[in-house]
């Protein structure tokens, strides 16, 4: 019997230049995505995609994507996440819910069909203004929990069911870039552009611990916690083509430096230590 050869890469282009995306985490779903666009102007859009055909044998295995609902979105959205796999949402509807940073935090329901914005939560209510949210994260062993930081020095913990803060705090001396949820609903890490990697207990939120600080107080622009060993952070310095890896129980150095790329790092992700995936930008030369 002749075994058909799947396909390898699937390719969707997006309409305009991708930002943030995100993988749908139900496990009655598969390839499903979000991916949000980068316009310098106001209006933006969230699009959800989906990989069809793979499983029809009449396909030969060959897939392609396609849109099933595009929305809009105010700003480009930072950062944006399926809610974790076994949300109590799941239960009630078969559509998805997606949280969005930019100007504010949202989130959305979506079908293949259409999207509505559940809640926009802000916590700066006495002023017109808002400072943008960097990232955020979504609690997995908790999930009415969201972290999220912001350019404002200050990390903010929201409670989706009160739709209210439980608390807010600064969390670095400057620029708070990414923030990272353990396996521990308590614990979080955050970096910023301090250069430095902090880690809190939301127990004991009067202090933290300075995991890795630049030499030269270079910013720190994302960070991804290892899942399954929660001992293990890693993070990159900005324009850097260098990866560093922490161990909490040994601060202040770095166990591991990574250094595959030529170009600088821009992505980090996966959840185990001996498989992280880091990813540089493409580089274009016209002529």
């Amino acid at each position: 019997m002749e075994i058909l050869k799947r396909k390898e890469i699937y390719t969707y282009e997006a309409p305009w230049p991708v930002y943030s995306m995100s993988w749908c985490r139900r496990p009655d779903v598969k390839f499903r995505m979000a991916i949000g666009s980068y316009k310098e102007e106001y209006s933006n859009q969230i699009n959800i995609i989906q990989l069809y055909g793979i499983d029809n044998k009449d396909s030969n295995g060959v897939g392609t994507f396609r849109s099933s609902v595009i929305f809009d979105h105010p700003y480009p959205a930072t950062k944006l996440m399926f809610a974790p796999a076994y949300h109590t949402y799941y239960s009630e509807t078969d559509r998805d819910l997606v949280a969005t940073t930019g100007d504010y935090l949202r989130l959305w329901s979506v079908s293949n069909s259409s999207a509505e914005m559940n809640i926009m939560l802000n916590n700066n209510k006495h002023s017109e203004y808002c400072a943008p949210l960097t990232s955020f994260d979504w609690n997995e062993s908790d999930p009415n929990i969201i972290g999220v930081c912001s350019i404002d020095t200050t990390c903010t913990i929201w409670d989706l069911t009160k739709q209210q803060p439980k608390t807010q705090l600064i969390a670095h001396d400057k620029e708070v870039y990414d923030f990272s949820f353990s396996n521990d609903a308590n614990m979080f890490a955050t970096v910023g552009a301090d250069g430095s990697l902090r880690m809190f207990d939301l127990r004991f939120l009067e202090h933290s611990t300075i995991l890795y600080e630049t030499p030269d107080n270079s910013s720190l622009l994302r960070l991804v916690w290892n899942k399954l060993d929660s001992n293990f952070i890693a993070t990159f310095v900005v324009d850097s083509n260098r990866t560093i890896v922490v161990d909490i129980r040994m601060p202040s150095i770095a166990c591991i430096e990574l250094s595959g790329h030529s170009g600088d790092v821009i992505v980090l992700r996966g959840p185990l230590i001996h498989h992280i995936i880091y990813v540089q930008p493409l580089k274009i030369n016209k002529h």
